[in-house]
């Protein structure tokens, strides 16, 4: 059956987002130019603009695309009945599992949060807020935290995504050294552990 119009231009632009995924895990999209993501391609720089506005739009497009794999990934660790038992392993299992399956994706997160262009930056915040946000309203199902006020349940969420995101990078940066990424996940684990044993003994002031 011969490729529809639609399915051609979607094949394209899911080119140009690969082509800018794997040209970001050298350098910052700061640095990258329209051209290059249109040779990596193999289209003229024109047929670019098709697809996305510019470069930035072009990220933010990448910002929301690799979210989605954070936000799976964080849906993951909250199913069912979360507990103090459980919540570590299962989020430390989770974050690994998914950093490996989607590499390109985090390292474009890590980059671009401290490197990318303005907007960029700021899109990665807000979704790293909004990540927070869902967490915190989760977090009112384990026990004790019934009496917890929002800011406290939102400062425990913060503690959490950073760690977790802190881990990603940590996880990345160690590529092929498996020594050093098992020692990296137990860290991880004695983290997360004494973030929930805090919490566990918190008392709110409402």
């Amino acid at each position: 059956m011969a490729e529809s119009r639609g399915e051609r231009k979607e094949r394209t632009r899911r080119a140009i987002l690969d082509a800018a995924l794997r040209l970001c895990e050298e350098s910052s999209l700061v640095a990258l130019s329209l051209r290059q993501v249109a040779k990596e391609v193999g289209i003229v720089p024109t047929a670019f603009y098709r697809h996305f506005d510019s470069i930035e739009d072009l990220g933010m497009a990448l910002v929301d695309e690799s979210f989605v794999s954070l936000r799976a990934m964080l849906r993951d660790i909250r199913q069912g009945d979360p507990s103090y038992a459980t919540i570590v392993d299962s989020s430390v299992e989770v974050l690994v599992d998914h950093v490996h399956r989607q590499r390109q994706h985090f390292l474009f997160i890590a980059r671009e949060r401290a490197a990318g262009p303005p907007s960029v930056r700021e899109a990665i915040r807000h979704e790293i807020e909004l990540c927070e946000r869902e967490l915190a309203a989760d977090l009112t199902r384990l026990p004790g935290t019934g009496g917890w006020s929002p800011e406290d349940l939102r400062v425990l969420a913060n503690l959490m995504v950073t760690s977790m995101v802190g881990t990603a990078e940590q996880i990345m940066e160690a590529a092929g050294r498996p020594g050093v990424e098992k020692q990296i996940v137990e860290t991880a684990r004695t983290q997360l552990r004494m973030v929930l044993v805090g919490a566990l003994n918190w008392e709110s002031r409402g």
